[in-house]
């Protein structure tokens, strides 16, 4: 199961990343179809030069205790409470001036890799993350001095996961391979024309979303410092012009996304009032078709068709024997299966879209179908109509689901060719 996990977020890490490098001839591809029906772009508007910059980044804090693991109850019997990371980054951004850097707030976007520690290699390991980011400005403070926010999302490998024999005190991490989720929000100060500085406060978490037990994950705070080497900018590209094209006005519409996905789960089934960790590992498939209205360039909102086939849902066991291996049954297909209906609201950037929603089953084979569900997801745009989803699914808002990996198609797309 590790290893499909790893090859599965390999191939949408790696879908990001071509998506990312061949911007420039998306790009050129869509000023050539606009050359093509003769509308001739404003080149002050849309020139599409961008700018390349190369951080390191450092990065130390805190761990919350959110397990006994991680409160003594370890092998050297000490708390678990400190982080450390070092990062290395490359991204690429418009110019300042843009139309699309003026819509995004100088919207930039990457590939990271990062080395952590966690003061316990035996039993944790010192994990590797890959992943892709994205971040923008919040607010422009002074000419030099802005408040932005990034985000971080990939996989890491090289944990020391929990193992009966050889690594039993470790109850958080189950697995090899974790994925890997950071939001931090920072100062940035531009030093020179090519040297930037950062500072801020970053929250991460690893987990490997339900695919092998057990699965509490880890989450830390930390505060960051790092340093940005800009390959490209100069005073020129820095100079915003003195007269910029309004932007475009944005035809709000309802476009409708269809998303297919599917991943497999461990469960915990309840025997009384303690659970039993099931050895199967459980498929899910489902969809969604979500009918979402266009506010403007960055927002969407509206709600969303849910269907779902989950496997593990109304497993059961039955009393067995101390010593033996307790055996799981099935339950009726219909036990199994759910259609249910959810808000949802979504934040565009250029090349992803991060979407939020939470809902309910409708129709449903009650016990696990049963409740409320959460769901975050990210969209990692591949053409102009068509992307790959990263989900995950969460319970009532406190008991993890399960993964969505999958595809997706949006119907009635009227963005504007140039931006999106």
């Amino acid at each position: 199961m590790v290893k499909r996990l790893l090859r599965t977020l390999k191939i949408i890490t790696l879908s990001g990343l071509t998506l990312s490098f061949h911007a420039n001839q998306i790009h050129a591809q869509e000023e050539m179809s606009n050359s093509s029906m003769n509308i001739e772009p404003d080149t002050t508007c849309f020139s599409k030069y961008y700018i390349h910059f190369f951080e390191i980044e450092a990065r130390g804090g805190y761990i919350f205790p959110t397990n006994s693991f991680l409160k003594r109850e370890n092998e050297n019997h000490n708390y678990i409470r400190n982080t450390s990371s070092i990062h290395l980054k490359y991204a690429f951004k418009l110019r300042p001036g843009n139309c699309e850097e003026r819509i995004y707030n100088g919207a930039y976007q990457g590939i990271g890799i990062a080395r952590y520690d966690f003061g316990n290699k035996e039993e944790l390991g010192s994990p590797t993350a890959f992943y892709l980011f994205q971040g923008a400005r919040i607010a422009q403070l002074s000419s030099p001095l802005s408040v932005n926010y990034e985000w971080n999302f990939g996989i890491s490998s090289g944990w020391h996961p929990y193992n009966f024999q050889y690594n039993h005190f470790n109850k958080i991490i189950g697995s090899e391979v974790n994925a890997y989720l950071n939001i931090n929000f920072y100062l940035n100060w531009k030093l020179s024309h090519k040297l930037d500085l950062v500072s801020g406060i970053t929250f991460s978490h690893f987990s490997n979303g339900n695919t092998k037990f057990p699965n509490a994950g880890l989450n830390s705070s930390d505060l960051k410092i790092g340093l940005i080497y800009n390959f490209n900018r100069n005073q020129n590209t820095q100079n915003i012009p003195t007269y910029a094209n309004p932007i475009p006005q944005f035809p709000r519409h309802i476009s409708y996304d269809l998303t297919m996905f599917g991943a497999w789960r461990r469960k915990g089934v309840y025997l009384g009032d303690s659970q039993i960790a099931s050895p199967n590992a459980y498929t899910v498939l489902g969809f969604n078709f979500a009918p979402m209205y266009n506010l403007g360039y960055k927002y969407r909102v509206g709600a969303s068709l849910d269907g779902v086939y989950d496997g593990s849902a109304n497993v059961y066991t039955e009393d067995y024997i101390e010593g033996t291996s307790p055996e799981f049954f099935n339950p009726k297909f219909n036990r199994q299966i759910a259609l249910g209906i959810s808000a949802r609201a979504e934040y565009v950037m250029p090349y992803f879209t991060v979407g939020a929603g939470i809902g309910t089953n409708m129709i449903h084979g009650r016990g696990d179908m049963k409740g409320t569900y959460q769901i975050l997801a990210l969209k990692i745009k591949m053409t102009r109509d068509t992307y790959l989803h990263i989900g995950y699914n969460l319970k009532d808002c406190k008991t993890p689901n399960y993964l969505m990996l999958g595809v997706g198609y949006r119907f009635n797309n009227k963005y504007p060719l140039l931006h999106r």
